[in-house]
């Protein structure tokens, strides 16, 4: 049987799946969405929603820990953990009709509910139906990645998927992999009362800057989660109920439970893209800066592709692929405005070029300014001083790049990422006024900093005698 041609199929029902359907058909397209799971994808489902709203349940067990400074007596919390998967599961129920198949066919998208596979080069099969369109969008997504361990496949193990449905508190979770999901869930766990080891076989949270790092890492190693960094694992046993995971040092790591945060592998298997002329690798489809695959009728974006992997990523990528389908306005993918936050406890937040990026594509032609959140009076009244502001400048004031280590960082990083995305020089943070006392002075007081090495410039010292002379 084979259906009438689609302006747009979109294959994925995650965010950015989502997105792209929703604005498609907004403008008149003929859209057809096609998901094999579950609506929202992981994001919703089993990623960033269900993840932020544990970490929340961690910081309000942890928000007293320091209250005896404040002059408040704190006790111990009880931690109930079957109500706090229970509001895990409320706050995926609440946002969950957004991205239900009733709201979307409600949008006027036609909605399948199956594996979808390409026949050809503008067809694709899903539950024995054949369908045409003049566009594809491959929106598939990612899954845990299964390292090679000896043993793993004989012990019971978590991953993403399945933690949040955890029916009783590990009393000793160790993880392997310490990237942002690792990292993020071994200090929520330790808040919550669980002892937690992370074992990492490079560097703790290694794609960003280690100067801000360090700052987060110490921080979460003092709350008592133990974390080994380039460290091997030899292999992994299951004895009774406990895991015991050896590591190339000899040391054996005992355990309750074992979640498994190495990484994430793309949803590319069952697509068939051989037959439809697309191309990939083990990294996932290949793209152009135009998001075309090497069928110039496919798009792909968010995780199934060779590029940064994060939900507003996806969305940002949409956009690009509507402007392109519907309009015919084709927009570059410009990876140097994107922000992206690692939410451990201080929280690390990047926008645009790192110190590195900036080394290696202008050598010498920048500068760096420095501004501690010690210096802030909020951060103070707060006795939250353990944060840093590290702002990567071009040779003409543009901003570059900024990273942030502290509270809010996540916040805080949005007004650097407008600046960079509207080419905004380093004097316009001097200009804005913040309210006082606000976290959002630092952007401020950084700008003011970035200006510090030039009160030395000779002809700038002239000019100052000279103003002097003549008023």
């Amino acid at each position: 049987m084979e259906k009438g041609e689609y302006d747009l199929c979109v294959i994925g029902a995650g965010s950015g799946g989502l997105s792209v359907a929703a604005a498609a058909v907004a403008f008149g397209a003929k859209v057809v969405l096609i998901e094999k799971d579950k609506m929202g994808g992981d994001c919703l489902n089993v990623g960033c929603v269900p993840s932020k709203a544990f970490i929340a349940a961690s910081k309000k067990a942890y928000a007293y820990h320091d209250a005896e400074n404040f002059g408040v007596i704190y006790q111990k919390p009880k931690i109930d953990f079957d109500k706090v998967q229970a509001h895990v599961a409320a706050v995926i129920a609440a946002i969950a009709p957004h991205d239900s198949v009733e709201r979307f066919e409600g949008l006027g998208v036609k909605v399948i509910k199956g594996t979808a596979s390409f026949l050809d080069k503008k067809t694709v099969v899903v539950n024995g139906e054949n369908i045409k369109a003049k566009r594809f969008v491959i929106a598939t997504g990612s899954r845990p990645a299964i390292p090679p361990i000896t043993g793993l496949d004989k012990v019971d193990y978590l991953t993403n998927e399945s933690i949040f449905e955890l029916k009783t508190q590990p009393k000793h979770l160790i993880i392997i992999g310490g990237g942002p999901i690792g990292i993020e869930l071994a200090q929520a766990y330790n808040r919550l009362g669980s002892k937690v080891s992370v074992i990492e076989k490079f560097s703790a949270l290694a794609k960003d800057d280690a100067e801000l790092t360090k700052i987060a890492l110490d921080n979460i190693k003092s709350e008592g989660v133990e974390i080994f960094e380039n460290t091997d694992i030899e292999k992994i046993e299951q004895k009774n109920n406990e895991i015991v995971v050896f590591t190339g040092n000899k040391k054996a790591i005992i355990g309750s439970h074992l979640l498994i945060a190495a990484g994430r592998a793309k949803n590319i298997e069952r697509l068939n893209l051989e037959k439809a002329g697309v191309e990939f690798d083990g990294a996932g489809i290949k793209t152009n800066a135009l998001l075309l695959s090497s069928n110039k009728k496919i798009f792909a974006i968010g995780d199934v592709i060779q590029r940064l992997q994060f939900t507003h990523v996806a969305g940002y990528q949409a956009s690009l692929v509507v402007k392109k389908s519907v309009f015919g306005l084709s927009s570059k993918v410009n990876n140097d405005i994107i922000p992206w936050v690692t939410y451990c406890d201080p929280e690390i937040a990047n926008v645009g070029l790192s110190e590195e990026q900036a080394r290696a594509r202008f050598g010498d032609g920048y500068r760096i300014a420095r501004w501690k959140f010690a210096e802030n009076d909020r951060a103070k009244a707060m006795r939250d001083k353990n944060g840093l502001v590290k702002l990567i400048i071009g040779k003409k004031g543009k901003i570059l790049g900024c990273a942030i280590v502290g509270s809010n960082a996540g916040e805080l990083i949005s007004l650097f990422s407008f600046a960079i995305a509207n080419n905004l020089k380093v004097s316009s943070l001097v200009k804005f006024i913040a309210p006082y006392p606000t976290y959002s002075e630092i952007a401020k007081r950084v700008g003011v900093e970035s200006y510090k090495n030039q009160l030395s410039n000779p002809w700038l010292k002239r000019w100052v005698k000279l103003i002097r002379l003549l008023t």
